[in-house]
Protein backbone atom coordinates (compact mmCIF):
# COMPACT_ATOMS: atom_id res chain seq x y z
CA UNK A 1 0.00 0.00 0.00
CA UNK A 2 1.29 3.59 -0.69
CA UNK A 3 0.81 6.54 0.83
CA UNK A 4 1.95 9.92 0.94
CA UNK A 5 4.03 11.08 3.85
CA UNK A 6 5.58 14.05 2.73
CA UNK A 7 3.45 16.24 5.51
CA UNK A 8 4.07 13.48 8.37
CA UNK A 9 7.68 14.42 7.68
CA UNK A 10 7.77 17.83 7.85
CA UNK A 11 5.33 17.50 10.80
CA UNK A 12 8.25 15.04 12.45
CA UNK A 13 11.01 17.36 11.57
CA UNK A 14 9.34 20.65 13.01
CA UNK A 15 8.96 17.79 16.72
CA UNK A 16 12.51 16.80 15.81
CA UNK A 17 13.54 20.03 16.16
CA UNK A 18 11.46 21.25 19.05
CA UNK A 19 12.86 18.47 21.22
CA UNK A 20 16.14 18.69 20.03
CA UNK A 21 17.16 22.35 20.40
CA UNK A 22 20.40 22.64 22.28
CA UNK A 23 23.07 24.54 22.56
CA UNK A 24 25.66 24.09 19.80
CA UNK A 25 28.84 22.89 22.47
CA UNK A 26 26.47 19.99 23.67
CA UNK A 27 25.91 16.79 21.83
CA UNK A 28 22.38 15.96 20.92
CA UNK A 29 20.46 13.30 23.03
CA UNK A 30 22.11 9.56 22.95
CA UNK A 31 25.58 10.72 21.02
CA UNK A 32 27.61 8.59 23.58
CA UNK A 33 25.08 5.51 22.07
CA UNK A 34 25.82 5.49 18.78
CA UNK A 35 29.29 6.74 18.82
CA UNK A 36 29.86 3.23 20.81
CA UNK A 37 28.28 1.50 17.61
CA UNK A 38 30.49 3.17 15.21
CA UNK A 39 33.69 2.32 17.26
CA UNK A 40 32.23 -1.14 17.75
CA UNK A 41 32.03 -1.05 13.37
CA UNK A 42 35.11 0.29 12.86
CA UNK A 43 37.11 -2.15 15.05
CA UNK A 44 35.09 -4.91 13.38
CA UNK A 45 32.48 -4.39 11.24
CA UNK A 46 29.04 -6.97 11.98
CA UNK A 47 29.19 -9.90 9.15
CA UNK A 48 27.60 -12.56 10.47
CA UNK A 49 23.95 -11.55 11.15
CA UNK A 50 20.34 -11.59 9.82
CA UNK A 51 18.30 -9.93 12.58
CA UNK A 52 18.43 -6.27 12.54
CA UNK A 53 16.78 -5.55 16.44
CA UNK A 54 16.60 -1.52 16.58
CA UNK A 55 14.32 0.61 19.35
CA UNK A 56 14.62 1.48 23.07
CA UNK A 57 15.60 -0.09 26.09
CA UNK A 58 14.07 -3.16 26.05
CA UNK A 59 15.95 -4.24 23.54
CA UNK A 60 19.22 -2.52 24.97
CA UNK A 61 18.67 -4.29 28.21
CA UNK A 62 18.34 -7.55 26.43
CA UNK A 63 21.72 -8.90 26.96
CA UNK A 64 21.15 -12.57 26.00
CA UNK A 65 19.36 -12.05 22.80
CA UNK A 66 21.96 -13.73 20.70
CA UNK A 67 21.73 -16.58 22.88
CA UNK A 68 17.95 -16.49 23.32
CA UNK A 69 17.36 -16.19 19.89
CA UNK A 70 20.48 -17.73 17.72
CA UNK A 71 18.29 -18.57 14.65
CA UNK A 72 17.73 -15.26 13.70
CA UNK A 73 21.40 -14.61 13.89
CA UNK A 74 20.63 -11.15 15.59
CA UNK A 75 22.64 -7.65 15.42
CA UNK A 76 21.12 -5.77 18.61
CA UNK A 77 21.19 -1.65 17.47
CA UNK A 78 18.90 -0.54 20.08
CA UNK A 79 19.66 2.56 22.32
CA UNK A 80 18.85 3.86 25.74
CA UNK A 81 15.39 5.31 26.73
CA UNK A 82 15.22 6.24 22.69
CA UNK A 83 11.52 7.71 21.23
CA UNK A 84 10.67 6.84 17.51
CA UNK A 85 11.98 10.62 16.99
CA UNK A 86 16.02 9.42 17.80
CA UNK A 87 15.65 6.20 15.82
CA UNK A 88 14.28 8.52 13.04
CA UNK A 89 17.01 10.96 13.45
CA UNK A 90 19.73 8.25 14.08
CA UNK A 91 18.65 6.15 10.82
CA UNK A 92 21.95 6.21 9.21
CA UNK A 93 23.63 4.87 12.14
CA UNK A 94 21.74 2.06 13.23
CA UNK A 95 19.47 1.00 10.01
CA UNK A 96 20.84 2.08 6.64
CA UNK A 97 24.69 1.06 7.20
CA UNK A 98 23.55 -2.37 7.78
CA UNK A 99 21.91 -5.09 5.07
CA UNK A 100 19.32 -7.25 7.23
CA UNK A 101 17.23 -10.03 6.02
CA UNK A 102 14.86 -8.62 8.60
CA UNK A 103 14.34 -5.95 11.02
CA UNK A 104 12.62 -6.06 14.21
CA UNK A 105 11.19 -2.50 16.56
CA UNK A 106 10.35 -2.23 19.94
CA UNK A 107 10.13 1.88 20.08
CA UNK A 108 7.07 4.07 21.24
CA UNK A 109 6.66 2.94 24.79
CA UNK A 110 8.86 6.69 25.65
CA UNK A 111 6.98 8.37 23.38
CA UNK A 112 4.16 8.03 24.95
CA UNK A 113 6.18 8.52 28.04
CA UNK A 114 7.01 11.65 27.23
CA UNK A 115 4.57 13.76 27.39
CA UNK A 116 0.53 13.25 28.00
CA UNK A 117 -0.32 15.01 24.42
CA UNK A 118 1.59 11.82 22.75
CA UNK A 119 -1.31 9.72 21.93
CA UNK A 120 -1.81 6.43 20.01
CA UNK A 121 -2.34 8.35 17.12
CA UNK A 122 1.06 9.94 17.19
CA UNK A 123 2.70 6.78 17.90
CA UNK A 124 1.54 5.63 14.78
CA UNK A 125 2.45 8.96 12.87
CA UNK A 126 5.93 9.01 13.71
CA UNK A 127 5.85 4.71 13.34
CA UNK A 128 4.64 5.58 10.04
CA UNK A 129 7.70 8.23 9.23
CA UNK A 130 10.29 5.59 10.58
CA UNK A 131 8.69 2.39 8.23
CA UNK A 132 8.77 4.88 5.10
CA UNK A 133 12.60 5.85 5.39
CA UNK A 134 13.24 1.54 6.04
CA UNK A 135 11.06 0.77 3.02
CA UNK A 136 13.53 3.86 0.82
CA UNK A 137 16.10 1.43 1.90
CA UNK A 138 14.70 -1.85 2.24
CA UNK A 139 11.83 -2.10 0.11
CA UNK A 140 11.20 -5.90 0.48
CA UNK A 141 12.55 -7.16 3.44
CA UNK A 142 10.42 -8.14 6.48
CA UNK A 143 10.16 -5.66 9.05
CA UNK A 144 8.32 -6.81 12.51
CA UNK A 145 7.13 -4.34 15.27
CA UNK A 146 6.64 -5.74 18.70
CA UNK A 147 3.65 -4.23 20.81
CA UNK A 148 4.02 -1.96 22.78
CA UNK A 149 4.81 -3.54 26.50
CA UNK A 150 2.37 -3.57 30.00
CA UNK A 151 4.59 -2.53 33.14
CA UNK A 152 3.83 -1.63 36.29
CA UNK A 153 4.92 2.04 36.16
CA UNK A 154 3.42 2.97 33.65
CA UNK A 155 0.20 1.37 33.89
CA UNK A 156 -1.82 4.91 33.64
CA UNK A 157 -0.89 5.53 30.39
CA UNK A 158 -1.58 1.92 29.22
CA UNK A 159 -5.12 3.44 27.44
CA UNK A 160 -3.01 5.18 25.41
CA UNK A 161 -0.85 2.04 24.33
CA UNK A 162 -3.26 0.16 23.54
CA UNK A 163 -4.38 2.82 21.38
CA UNK A 164 -0.88 2.84 19.25
CA UNK A 165 -0.79 -0.94 19.41
CA UNK A 166 -4.19 -1.29 18.12
CA UNK A 167 -3.54 1.37 15.00
CA UNK A 168 0.00 -0.31 14.05
CA UNK A 169 -1.42 -3.29 14.22
CA UNK A 170 -4.08 -2.43 11.44
CA UNK A 171 -1.43 -0.22 9.55
CA UNK A 172 1.18 -3.33 9.39
CA UNK A 173 -1.78 -5.42 8.00
CA UNK A 174 -2.53 -3.14 5.32
CA UNK A 175 1.29 -3.29 4.19
CA UNK A 176 3.55 -5.73 2.30
CA UNK A 177 6.18 -7.62 4.34
CA UNK A 178 5.25 -5.92 7.76
CA UNK A 179 3.94 -7.71 10.64
CA UNK A 180 3.20 -7.14 14.32
CA UNK A 181 3.81 -8.95 17.46
CA UNK A 182 1.60 -8.85 20.51
CA UNK A 183 2.92 -9.42 23.69
CA UNK A 184 0.69 -7.21 25.57
CA UNK A 185 -1.87 -9.55 26.85
CA UNK A 186 1.03 -12.24 27.70
CA UNK A 187 2.19 -10.31 29.86
CA UNK A 188 -1.18 -9.67 31.73
CA UNK A 189 -2.77 -11.83 34.61
CA UNK A 190 -6.26 -10.64 36.11
CA UNK A 191 -6.00 -7.85 33.83
CA UNK A 192 -2.41 -6.23 35.03
CA UNK A 193 1.03 -6.64 34.30
CA UNK A 194 2.69 -9.80 35.89
CA UNK A 195 5.18 -8.23 39.14
CA UNK A 196 7.22 -11.03 38.65
CA UNK A 197 8.25 -10.62 35.25
CA UNK A 198 9.82 -6.69 35.59
CA UNK A 199 13.19 -6.08 37.48
CA UNK A 200 13.25 -3.36 40.58
CA UNK A 201 12.30 -0.18 38.62
CA UNK A 202 8.89 -1.59 37.38
CA UNK A 203 9.47 -1.09 33.91
CA UNK A 204 12.19 -3.58 32.56
CA UNK A 205 11.83 -7.27 32.35
CA UNK A 206 14.15 -9.70 33.66
CA UNK A 207 14.25 -13.34 32.58
CA UNK A 208 10.63 -14.45 32.92
CA UNK A 209 9.61 -11.67 30.74
CA UNK A 210 11.91 -12.17 27.85
CA UNK A 211 10.89 -15.67 27.70
CA UNK A 212 7.01 -14.22 26.71
CA UNK A 213 8.79 -12.35 23.92
CA UNK A 214 10.95 -15.12 22.52
CA UNK A 215 7.79 -17.13 22.39
CA UNK A 216 5.82 -14.50 20.62
CA UNK A 217 8.32 -13.34 18.26
CA UNK A 218 9.45 -17.24 17.53
CA UNK A 219 5.27 -17.60 16.10
CA UNK A 220 5.74 -14.63 13.75
CA UNK A 221 9.18 -14.81 12.71
CA UNK A 222 9.88 -17.85 10.68
CA UNK A 223 13.42 -18.46 10.25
Amino acid sequence: MKFDLKFLKAIICVQMLFFYTIAEAQNPPFWNDIQAFKKQDSIAMPTHYKTLFIGSSSFTKWKTLEQDLPEYAPLNRAFGGSTLLDVIRYREDVINKYNPERIVIYCGENDVASSDTVTGKVVLERFKVLYQHIREKFPKIDVYYVSLKPCPSRWSMRQRMIDGNAQIEAFCKKQKHAYFISIWDQMLENSEPIPSIFVEDRLHMNAKGYEIWIKEIRKKIKN
